[in-house]
């Protein structure tokens, strides 16, 4: 049976919440693992669908993985099967990034190609690129990314996008390549500087983390550590959100605010009250009705376009008219269709979108299309008069630990409900 979300409009969020450690992180940390023979555990894990799911990814390539409360000890053994190609692979995107650490270590993989959300298209084509830089073979056949190599060698990579994923598998195929390699035009996000960490900690040999150059000198081997995930700002900034859409007064602890910078600053220029706490949370105060201003996705340290929903569902009820460009993933904007089945004012043009805002949206049924789309439903429906559903709440699940819980002891009023949409 399906479930969904009955969201009771009216509701005014006021509270403290936690944010717990990092999607965007722990599944590559959870990958990383493979790098070294032993037990590696991780702490700060978020409870979410997609933690499992990566657990039965690396089972399937010979790893004991045992997930308790917020805790994964993956323990991997001298001798890794090559061939990740479970039925866990094609439920999440960051599957993927087991690539780079097989290669690393077996110098083969057979990874299936990855499922995950709809957002739009995201090739491999600069992960398979950078392994071959590095001296391996790859191509693409049956399903399955296949990359071989007789041995690895350090060079210099420059990716045409600052890709995290691609960022990811090349750096975790650097570690244990001969000499040094050196990433230019690399990601930055902070979940980056996260694996570096982790990778450090596991005897790697790493410079630039945080910044768009990683140097990476290659070792023989690593070995297991001990990491705490850091937290999630995408969750982080969703609460934010959620006090400024709702007027309400929350206090944010576990997320590092310098890692919204960008998101906080526009929050106040929306007309929100924002305090830091240095690296250990925020507070969110919206006294009045937000006020219209627009919003351009890009790399970090640009705003991110997981956040792109949430800035719609903003301007949806904002005083004014806000121009949304949305410069990452072009099917990101199919969440403004179920905006427009709330009342929402709005239109797209090629990668903008204009967005009047409303006083109040018009409760109705509504469908995510993945995590961050489904969660911006969920505080749209906050705003709206009546009882709003909405439908395919795995999406969310997979993304957001305890929601619902969260919401309601916030002062939201929402019930997850079994049954079968009317629609087909």
């Amino acid at each position: 049976m399906s479930e969904h979300f009955d969201v009771r409009g009216g509701a005014r969020l006021v509270g403290e919440v936690d944010v717990v450690g990092a999607k965007n992180s722990v599944l590559k940390l959870m990958a990383a693992a493979l790098l070294a023979e032993g037990t590696t555990t991780i702490t700060n894990c978020p409870q979410i669908l997609d933690v499992p799911l990566m657990g039965d990814v690396l089972r399937s390539v010979g790893c004991e993985v045992e997930i308790e409360g917020d805790t994964a000890r993956i323990t991997t053994p001298a001798e890794l099967s090559h061939r990740a190609d479970s039925a866990a692979m094609g439920k999440l995107r960051a599957s993927v990034c087991v690539l780079g650490p097989l290669v690393g270590r077996l110098k083969q993989a057979v990874v299936a190609l990855p499922g995950g959300d709809a957002i739009g298209q995201r090739p491999l084509d600069m992960h398979q690129n950078g392994l071959r830089k590095l001296g391996a073979t790859s191509t693409i056949e049956h399903g399955c990314v296949v990359a071989k190599a007789e041995t690895l060698v350090g060079t210099q990579i420059w990716l045409d996008f600052p890709s995290v994923g691609a960022t990811e598998n090349i750096l975790m195929a650097a570690v244990l390549a001969e000499g040094t390699t050196v990433i230019d035009n690399a990601a930055r996000e902070p979940e980056i500087a996260d694996i570096c960490t982790m990778l450090i900690e596991m005897g790697a040999k790493i410079e630039g983390a945080g910044t768009s150059t990683l140097t990476v000198h290659g070792v023989e081997q690593l070995h297991p550590t001990e990491h705490r995930v850091i937290g999630d700002r995408i969750v982080g900034a969703t609460w934010a959100f959620a006090a400024a859409m709702t007027r309400g007064d929350l206090t944010v602890r576990g997320v590092n605010p310098h890692h919204l910078d960008l998101v906080l600053d526009k929050l106040r220029l929306a007309g929100a009250e924002v305090t830091t706490y240095d690296d250990k949370g925020f507070r969110i105060v919206q006294p009045e009705r937000p006020i219209a201003v627009d919003w351009v996705t890009l790399p970090y340290p640009g705003f991110a376009t997981d956040l792109q929903p949430f800035a719609v569902a903003l301007s949806a009820v904002s005083e004014g008219t806000s121009m949304i460009t949305e410069n990452v993933y072009e099917a990101r904007f199919r969440f403004i269709e179920e905006m427009i089945r709330l009342s929402g004012d709005a239109r797209t043009d090629g990668h903008h979108a204009v967005v009047r805002g409303v006083e109040k949206l018009s409760s109705a049924p509504v469908w995510a299309s993945d995590i961050r789309a489904g969660a911006g439903l969920v505080l749209a429906g906050l705003c709206a008069d009546g009882v709003t559903e909405v439908w395919d709440v795995f999406h969310i699940d997979r993304g957001y630990p305890h929601f619902v819980e969260n919401l309601n002891r916030l002062g939201a009023r929402i019930d997850r409900v079994t049954g079968e949409p009317e629609r087909a």
